[in-house]
Formats: structure tokens, sequence, C-alpha cells
């Protein structure tokens, strides 16, 4: 199995490489591919060096799997490449997602939709991957109406630059700014570019795509997405109006039971969901699990990931690893 790691000295690149060796994935050659101001830089990989190579030459080598983290515009070029190489391609990039022709996958939630002939696979966003892992299962057994949702966004989801401009605002050095305005002891309403419609683009990412990984346009979804000064792991405040009435332990049960998720909610220990504990970690954790007093058929829940593995690089791997499985490479 020869695998590309594309942007493989970026955040999400190295954290793919880690996910790779811990997972064991049936690496028989990896192939580092970065930017050209990368090119033979060396990385280490279950104790072996190897040399970065450009987008070109991992082409010709005709990989069987690209694992893709560096950028929309480098996908939107570079995977039609590489899928007509007849390497399969897993897309982290918001580049692929909202196409109808290429599938959007969560793979606890849809891996089944997959084919041989999907060369490119897009990798949903962060946020989104987190809240549908809790709200798939709710769904199937309660039926979503609408959903609402107000992200607590780590710096990391940005990129190396914003965790530099964290470190250096603590450190009270200045720095290159990667948002308009501080970061630390604030928070920004501000997730990626505004659209036209006053949401940004990680907001419309949150309505949308949903939708797609659930194959239901039935449930509608509101987000407000916040940036906040801690260095790894997204939270977020879900609140889900369904058609049916729910039993508060019969949520608890059915989340608990369901694959990548871990309920941490007691609040007479205050136990619920942290980034800080989070961290490092592939499982999705849900916690303050109550009713909306407000309104029937209503829930509450706080939901935390790390986002640069599930929300990025765990979930990456698990597409290839049931490509393998499945004989679609």
């Amino acid at each position: 199995m020869k695998v590309a790691v594309v942007g493989a000295t970026g955040m999400v690149g190295e954290v793919m490489l880690k996910v790779l060796e811990e997972r064991n994935f049936p690496v028989t050659e990896l192939i580092p591919v970065a930017s050209e101001r990368s090119v033979g830089k060396t990385i280490s990989y279950k104790g072996t060096s190897y040399k970065v190579v450009g987008l070109e030459t991992a082409v010709s080598m005709r990989p069987d799997i690209a694992l893709f983290s560096a950028g929309g515009g480098t996908s939107l070029e570079w995977a039609p490449k590489f899928a007509e190489a007849g390497t399969t391609v897993v897309d982290n990039s918001s580049a692929w997602r909202m196409d109808p022709t290429k599938k959007l996958v969560v793979p606890e939630i849809n891996a089944h939709v997959l084919t041989k002939d999907d060369k490119i696979i897009a990798n949903p966003n962060c946020s989104t991957i987190q809240m549908v892992m809790a709200l798939n299962p709710l769904h199937k057994a309660y039926k979503m109406k609408r959903v609402v949702v107000s992200t607590y966004q780590s710096v990391s989801g940005t990129g190396i630059k914003a965790v530099r401009q964290l470190e250096n605002e603590i450190a009270g050095i200045e720095g290159e700014m990667a948002y308009p305005y501080p970061i630390g002891k604030n928070a920004l309403p501000h997730c990626d570019v505004f659209e036209e419609n006053g949401y940004t683009k990680e907001e419309m990412k949150l309505a949308r795509e949903p939708q797609k990984i659930m194959n239901d346009s039935t449930f509608s979804v509101s987000a407000t997405a916040v940036r906040i000064p801690t260095a790894g792991g997204h939270s977020e405040s879900v609140n889900v109006e369904f058609e049916n009435d729910f039993d508060l332990s019969d949520v608890r049960k059915l989340l608990s039971e369901t694959p990548g998720v871990v309920v941490q909610d007691n609040t007479a220990t205050n136990s619920y969901p942290m980034p800080i504990y989070a961290h490092n970690k592939d499982e999705v954790f849900v916690g303050r699990i109550r009713r909306d007093e407000t309104q029937p058929n209503t829930l509450n829940m706080w939901i935390v990931a790390d986002n640069l593995r599930k929300g990025a690089a765990t979930n990456t791997i698990q597409i290839a690893e049931y490509l393998v499985e499945n004989n679609l490479v």
C-alpha cells in the first residue's frame, strides 16, 4: 500500500503521520508531499527518514491512496491529477465537500456509500464531524427538526500561524497576526470569511454538511462559530428540536452505545467534556445533556473533540481503512 500524505509538514499532516503509525495502517511505501519550499526536507515515520517530494513527483509515483491536507486551492488543482493516475484521494479541505459528484464521509455514519469509482472523497469540516457523530443516533431515534449550534473553536483550527499568534500574545511578544484582532483574553465571532448572508463560511459548512452526510434535508442547522484562545480542541453548545419526545436516560444510553462517542455527564462530580480532556484522543465527548425547558421535545448538549484528530486526521485515515478493508483501492 503506497500512501502519499499531501501537506505532510503542516499541522494536520503531522497528525496524519502520527495516526497512521498509531493505527498501524498498512503502509508499504510512504510518500510525504509538501509545497516546493519544503521539498528535500526529511520527516520521520516509524523510525525511518523520508524525503519530502513535490506534487508533480508524487503523482508520477502513483500512490494507491493520497491523504490531502494542503488547502482548497491545492486540492482543486491536484486531486484530479492524482485521481487520473489511479490514486484514491481523501481530501481534508472544503474544496469537494459540497460537490454533488463527491461523497462526504464520516465512516461511522455513511462509509457504506463508498465504491471503487470514488476517486476523490471529501472529509467533512472538523466542527461538523463531531456534531454529526452525536446527532446521527439521536436523529434516527427521535427525528431532528432544527439544530442551533454555537461553537467555541481552538486556534489550531486556523493553523500554525494562529497557534503562534496566541503563543506570542501569552509571552508578550509582538508577531505576525493570523486574526484581525488579538485572540488571547478574547473571543472572535469570526471563523473563516464572511459570506453575503452575514454568516461565515464555517457557519455555512455546519448548516450544509450534516444534511449531505446523513442524506437527509428534512432538518435545518443554524450556526454561530466563535474562535477562542484554546490551543486545541473544539467545543459546541448544541440545541436540538425533535419531532418525537425522548427520555434523558435513553439519550445517554443511546450516545454511550454509539461507537466513537463517549458520554461524560455527571454534574455531581463536575464531569463534562473539555478540550483539555479531549486532547490527543479520537473520540467525541458529549455531556451537559439536559432538556430545553422552554419548548417541547428539545435537548441541550455540549460536544467536544480534538479537531486535529477526529476532526481531521483520524477521520481521513478511518476512510482510508474502510477502503482497504473493503477492497475499494
